[in-house]
């Protein structure tokens, strides 16, 4: 899993950003500027449902070495071979994911528990995510967090941690700051000009 001096850019598609219709072109675009990891979210289908698209997904995302990901459907990721598995602690736990999902990423939503995390971690986790940061467009049920727990994870944590949640244009220089190993992002990837959206985050990130 990516944890290097570079700040990772972690795309998230979205039911509404990015439709069946667009998804891939849309996806493949991201790939083609530059994201360096991919998670599929969609909480309104079913596996069967959206089988087809992950499979090609995945397809696309090997050929640009991108680690493809897929939220919450350990089943569905082990059919198809996906990279990794994205789960929230609370929802499963992580041994549970791993029996269904045994090889491959899995990644770690803990809110803003640092606790959850060492426990996730201990449990084998691949990484961990911590949010929302700021209001989300896509979550705005989520709680907001203190940014102060993105350094008490790198310093409790030997696992990446990511952080989620309402990172825009205007904000990401405030988590750059912080230096967290990947930066996860769906409304300012894939609204409006997708490319430029990639490139100029890309710039914040390696400031």
């Amino acid at each position: 899993m990516l944890k290097n001096e570079n700040i990772a850019l972690y795309a998230v598609t979205d039911d509404y950003l990015t439709p069946d219709s667009s998804i891939l072109a849309q996806v493949r675009e991201s790939l083609e500027a530059g994201i360096h990891i991919l998670q599929y979210r969609n909480q309104s289908k079913s596996d069967t449902e959206i089988q087809q698209i992950c499979t090609d997904l995945q397809s696309l995302c090997r050929k640009y070495n991108v680690p493809f990901i897929i939220d919450d459907r350990p089943h569905l990721a082990q059919k198809i071979k996906a990279d990794g598995i994205h789960i929230r602690k609370d929802n499963m736990s992580l041994r549970e994911a791993r029996k269904i999902f045994p090889d491959g990423i899995i990644g770690v939503s803990c809110d803003g528990s640092i606790q959850k995390a060492k426990e996730a971690q201990d449990e084998g986790a691949s990484y961990v995510a911590f949010g929302s940061i700021f209001p989300s467009p896509t979550k705005p049920q989520s709680e907001i967090i203190s940014r102060s727990v993105i350094q008490k994870a790198k310093e409790a944590l030997s696992i990446p941690v990511c952080v989620i949640g309402g990172i825009s244009h205007t904000n990401v220089n405030q988590i750059v700051k912080e230096k967290p190993h990947m930066i996860s992002l769906a409304n300012s990837i894939y609204e409006g000009c997708i490319t430029a959206n990639v490139k100029n985050l890309l710039k914040e990130l390696e400031r």
